[in-house]
């Protein structure tokens, strides 16, 4: 069933629909590797890949709004369905759907590739469980030029619907890799040169006491309890972000992207 055939689908417990559905869960990601990207932004983004979109759902209205995603599908001869409001509510997962989402493909490679090279600036996420600050951090890291961002085994599935929408389509523009001890990762970023700096509250020294200036890894840690003393061993050095004013902290996204940039900014200044 495609646009072209004007047909839509209407009926939440069509096979496709069930299908896509079951992405929700993350055992049946895992089983199928597949996942959800939703909205307009996210779908652009998967669009840009070859072989990742699998197919489209998208409202009539989604079809007029954007019909150069849509063209864009159609033109890969991707399998595009007209979906009717109440399917499209029951394939979303936010509670105002934009009315377009994409099936893709799995897109984490494996921590060697992700490394490949030479990279400068990499973030590791431990113990991250909140989508919404994984998919931010994901965002923060390629705007701020990382190489790649890695996603331990103890963190947030990346292929969260949540964490795909916080990402702002950046999910699909850097490598990231996924269920990495954290201990393996901290040790193949030191092979590769980088320093690894853990970001934690507790830290005796802050960002303004660093040389920046070098090939570096971040560790960000879970929001409410920090980084556990085994991560934070295994680190270079823990640093935490300055706080001027009376703020008790900053949240873990806010403080990601502060330690990002002040690595991106010191290796871009002669």
């Amino acid at each position: 069933m495609a646009l072209g055939d004007n047909v839509e689908l209407t009926n939440i417990r069509a096979p496709r629909v069930k299908a896509a559905r079951r992405l929700a869960k993350r055992s049946f990601r895992d089983q199928d590797r597949r996942f959800v990207a939703e909205g307009p932004q996210a779908v652009r983004e998967a669009l840009k890949l070859d072989g990742v979109t699998l197919e489209l759902f998208a409202t009539a209205e989604a079809e007029l709004r954007h019909p150069d995603l849509v063209g864009e599908a159609l033109s890969r001869d991707l399998p595009v369905h007209r979906a009717s409001g109440e399917v499209m509510a029951e394939l979303s997962q936010t509670v105002t759907p934009q009315g377009l989402l994409a099936i893709c493909r799995f897109v984490h490679v494996p921590l060697e590739e992700a490394l490949g090279g030479d990279p400068r600036l990499v973030a590791v996420l431990a113990h991250v469980r909140d989508p919404g600050n994984a998919g931010t951090v994901m965002r923060a890291a390629d705007a701020a030029g990382a190489d790649s961002v890695v996603f331990t085994d103890a963190s947030v599935d990346p292929y969260n619907g949540k964490c795909v929408r916080a990402s702002a389509g950046s999910l699909f523009h850097l490598p990231v890799v996924i269920g990495s001890p954290v201990a393996g990762a901290v040790r193949a970023l030191k092979d590769k040169g980088l320093r690894v700096l853990a970001a934690d509250g507790a830290g005796e020294r802050t960002l303004d006491d660093v040389d920046l200036s070098g090939p570096t890894a971040w560790i960000f840690g879970n929001e409410a309890w920090g980084l556990p003393e085994e991560v934070r061993a295994l680190a270079d050095d823990v640093v935490r972000v300055p706080i001027y004013g009376q703020a008790e902290s900053l949240n873990l996204a806010t403080a990601a992207a502060v330690c990002l940039y002040a690595s991106a900014r010191a290796q871009r200044v002669p």
